[in-house]
Order: C-alpha cells, then sequence, then structure tokens
C-alpha cells in the first residue's frame, strides 16, 4: 500500500467532485485539516471515514486504498521513456529509492540507464545489494504504482 498514492487519489476523487476540503470535510463531519491530512500522505482516514468516502464515491474502501487508474499516458513501464522528463521526474520523486530500485528490477537495460541518468542521486547498486533477491510480484507492484501515479497525475492535468 503506497499512502502517497492513495493520498494523491483522494484528492483527485474530491477534485473530480468539485469539492472543496472544507465541503468533504463538512459532508463526512469531520475537520478540513483531517482531509488535508489525508491527501498530502501525512495520515491515512480510520476506517469510520474510509466507510463514509467508499459511499461517497460509490466504489469499494479496497478501490480507495489500492487504487487502479485507467491509462491516460502510458500502460507499460518500458513506456516511461516515452514521457518527458519533467513529468517522469514529478512521478517518480514520490516514491522513495528503494521502491524505485524495486521497479527498476523487472525493467530493461534501456529503462535502467534512463533512471540512473535522471535520477543520479540513487545509489542503485547498493540498494540491489541491499534489497537482494525479490519475488516478481512485487516487482510488478512497485511498476504498477508508479505507472498509476503517472497516470493519475495525467488525469489531474485535463
Amino acid at each position: 500500500m503506497n499512502t502517497i498514492l492513495i493520498s494523491k487519489y483522494l484528492q483527485y476523487l474530491r477534485k473530480t467532485q468539485h469539492l472543496t476540503q472544507d465541503d468533504l470535510a463538512n459532508e463526512l463531519g469531520i475537520s478540513r485539516q483531517a482531509v488535508s491530512k489525508w491527501e498530502t500522505g501525512t495520515a491515512l482516514p480510520d476506517l469510520d471515514s474510509l466507510l463514509r468516502l467508499s459511499r461517497r464515491y460509490n466504489m469499494t474502501i479496497n478501490d480507495l486504498l489500492e487504487p487502479k487508474i485507467s491509462p491516460q499516458k502510458i500502460t507499460d513501464f518500458e513506456q516511461l521513456s516515452t514521457l518527458s522528463e519533467k513529468e517522469l521526474q514529478e512521478a517518480v520523486r514520490q516514491f522513495d529509492h528503494s521502491s524505485i530500485v524495486i521497479a527498476l528490477m523487472g525493467a530493461s537495460p534501456e529503462t535502467n540507464c534512463l533512471f540512473e541518468k535522471m535520477f543520479p542521486e540513487i545509489d542503485y547498486e547498493t540498494l540491489r545489494n541491499q534489497i537482494g533477491r525479490i519475488q516478481i510480484e512485487r516487482v510488478e507492484e512497485m511498476q504498477t504504482q508508479i505507472l498509476c501515479m503517472i497516470n493519475l497525475q495525467a488525469v489531474g492535468r485535463t
């Protein structure tokens, strides 16, 4: 579960409904600061709030916590090279270095080179050694989260 992705998704859902943080807070009977904390990734909604949000947006709690973002920009991790440098950096900087390295474990040498050029501050080799062997499902999960963040940002721009 990626709290940054969840926070961006909650913000996206609120904005697509043309609600302010105050509007949503009043509707849910909570403070505006609570909504702000959810949307900045400082905190996650409690179970009661998740239930009310799921009803408000007509989706399951799982859909809120594991967003499935329709592809707006790209559908495959290897398509990252088609994005502008700014767009890619904006999305990927939302993730910690270990998550980025895990996603790259299943990527082509070209994609790895792209990341090493764009994010030189990451010590890829040390992190790969620290992480060691990892299940392909975890690699795919991290790639999917990065793709979701990119597609969510693309939806937010339209």
